[in-house]
């Protein structure tokens, strides 16, 4: 049984005492692809660095997160462009808006988001979306930047059945990692209404573990546990969801 990870931190502050043995760990349990979103241009040579330790699990993004849209927001934009030029990613990303801690940034946000779209456009790629609190800020944006070769990732989907079936009209997958498993997540009481062709699984490790670990660290391995919620959900063999879902994340992807 193979599972993909197609959103985890990896890089993260939080992993760097135990790094290499909770990646042994995922890989020694079938966790063989680790997709990793960018954040600013601080993490970039530590996401370099995870990538030349494990050159055959680790795929790397590149991208501005919203949370990190700020003043310098314009420096870090050139940062991503220049990445671009000079390598090659598996998606932009992740970006899109949050306004969950700071409303008072929406209209550079959008504008990053935006710009970062187009830049997917460019490079052919797929986009991974972060959307905190701000669901009808990035439908208003996917809708001025649709098009058909626009595709990707509504990365940690957390919205209603209607914000779903919109999500799934832009191209994009959902994204569903520990949320799924929490008594008050939402997702699982409506989820098997989407086909599982249109979702991928991810952890978003080191944040939002899933039950029984909520509140700890997440950790990959922990994605056998959302596996397996899905599993039940959709009433199928564990070793089905990791085969659909990580066909579904080879769509995104690539192989």
């Amino acid at each position: 049984m193979i599972l993909t990870d197609t959103h985890t931190h990896l890089y993260s502050e939080a992993f760097d005492e135990d790094r290499k043995e909770l990646i042994a760990k995922a890989i020694d349990a079938g966790i063989k692809r680790f997709f990793i979103p960018a954040i600013d241009s601080e993490y970039t040579q530590a996401m370099y660095d995870l990538e030349v330790d494990y050159p055959d699990n680790i795929f790397l993004m590149m991208g501005l997160h919203p949370t990190h849209v700020k003043e310098d927001y314009k420096d870090e934009l050139d940062h991503v462009e220049e990445q671009f030029k000079k390598r090659e990613f598996c998606a932009v990303g992740e970006i899109g808006i949050d306004l969950h801690w700071d409303k008072s940034t929406l209209q550079i946000q959008q504008e990053a988001f935006r710009k970062q779209i187009q830049l997917a456009k460019k490079y052919k790629l797929p986009i991974v979306i972060h959307c905190r609190d701000a669901f009808d800020e990035v439908f208003e944006v996917l809708e001025n930047e649709k098009a058909d070769d626009l595709f990707g990732i509504f990365h940690c989907f957390t919205g209603t059945l209607e914000q779903a079936h919109k999500a799934l009209s832009y191209n994009m997958k959902l994204g569903i990692g520990g949320v799924v498993t929490f008594k008050n997540g939402k997702i699982n009481r409506f989820l098997n209404e989407i086909p599982i062709q249109d979702i991928v699984l991810e952890t978003d490790a080191p944040y939002l573990a899933p039950t029984p670990f909520r509140g700890k660290r997440n950790e990959p391995v922990f994605l056998e546990e959302i596996a397996k919620k899905i599993s039940e959900i959709y009433k199928i063999e564990l070793k089905e969801v990791a085969e659909i879902t990580t066909a579904n994340s080879e769509v995104i992807f690539g192989r």
